[in-house]
């Protein structure tokens, strides 16, 4: 079994589009301004020449290759012409899984998309591959603890001997922890637990169904420290289970390698393993089955890569943004923000407005924000 499939990960062979894409950002030009010269000048006059010397059709060309991504039906169009569209019109609604390494990043980096399946009347699974146990801080804890110990106290005269063992255990080790103590199963499970109930809250925001969310909680994350534990197979069964389950029509999966941490990079392996031991299988669903990568919350896809792109209204870009502050452990006290001072939300809006920008700067339509995604072949 290959679990480090990422690394054969293979980009696009959007040469032409890459090479025109460059020229514009070097003349600072949108693409259908490009001239004859701007292409001699900057040593691509054979482009030219392969398009009857008329450096208009190859801006058509290339225009037309990026005008193609723009999609505001990322489900397929149902009834509509497909041949020129990312995504296939049937079958309609589709049965779609989105993975989401941590119990945030299925809205920091798709939000927007997985609101505009759900409208659509797709059939959308988000399946949660981590806890996220090890990225809530001490005070949610005792917030959330104080919170349980007064629950007791008021509707059960502190009858639930349970809660007060625990709560005594648990806020007597977040007292005495040192800097550079790791938390214990029980702290651990309580994170897990506040970390799930965020996750729930910002499903329902985007009416996702309950029976929908999937909390696979994959064991090669269980180490309780920053450093995880080898991924084995039996991470990639708990994967391989739910997806010969649902048997979906579009497998969305996190590509963003650059998560410093290589949680996404493990979660994405044990997805794409899942995926290639069902084709071992001979499994006949995955016939009628496409994998978009989606990135955002570390990094964003180049232009000359993205092969559907997704555009959101202010609406829907606050609409997102409503739905990641639904996780509120990780805004401000979150442990692994890194050394970028912006919070989730304003990452994934600057990302996602860039995304626009960039778009608009070649000569497309100007959309508020836009969320890119590759596919993956299997």
């Amino acid at each position: 079994m290959n679990l480090h499939l990422t690394d054969n990960i293979k980009m696009p062979d959007h040469k032409l589009r890459r090479q025109v894409i460059d020229l514009c950002n070097k003349v600072d030009k949108p693409l259908l301004k490009l001239s004859t010269k701007d292409y001699v000048d900057n040593g691509l006059g054979q482009l030219v020449e392969q398009f009857q010397g008329q450096a208009g059709l190859v801006n058509i060309e290339v225009f037309n290759e990026l005008q193609h991504t723009i999609t505001g039906w990322p489900g397929g169009k149902p009834n509509a012409d497909d041949s020129t569209r990312p995504e296939r019109a049937l079958p309609y609604p589709k049965r779609v899984i989105v993975f989401s390494p941590h119990p945030d990043d299925d809205v920091i980096s798709m939000g927007g998309t997985v609101r505009r399946l759900m409208q659509q009347g797709h059939d959308v699974h988000i399946a949660y591959e981590t806890s996220g146990n090890i990225a809530v801080a001490d005070e949610e804890v005792r917030l959330y603890m104080h919170f349980i110990n007064g629950f007791n106290k008021l509707f059960a005269n502190g009858s639930d001997e349970v809660i007060k063992i625990r709560y005594r255990e648990i806020m007597t080790y977040l007292k005495e922890k040192q800097e550079g103590d790791w938390d214990n199963r029980a702290i651990l499970t309580v994170k897990g637990l506040i970390r799930r109930g965020e996750a729930r809250n910002a499903c329902g925001y985007n009416h996702i169904k309950k029976d929908h969310i999937h909390f696979l909680d994959l064991p090669f994350y269980e180490s309780g420290k920053i450093e995880k534990l080898p991924v084995e197979e039996r991470d990639v069964r708990i994967v391989q289970q739910l997806i010969s389950e649902i048997q979906p029509h579009q497998i969305y999966v996190a590509a963003d390698l650059a998560d410093p941490h290589g949680t996404h990079r493990k979660c994405t392996d044990v997805v794409l393993a899942a995926i290639e031991e069902e084709k071992t299988a001979n499994a006949e669903w995955l016939s009628d089955c496409r994998v978009w990568m989606y990135r955002g919350a570390w990094a964003e896809w180049d232009v000359a890569d993205i092969e559907m792109c997704v555009p959101m209204s202010p609406e829907e870009l606050r609409e997102k943004r409503n739905a990641i502050l639904r996780h509120q452990s990780q805004m401000e006290s979150a442990p692994f923000l890194g050394n970028d001072e912006r919070l989730f939300w304003q990452r994934a809006e600057d990302r996602n407005r860039d995304t626009a920008r960039r778009y608009d700067q070649l000569g497309l339509a100007c959309y508020e924000a836009m969320e890119a995604f590759v596919e993956y072949k299997f």
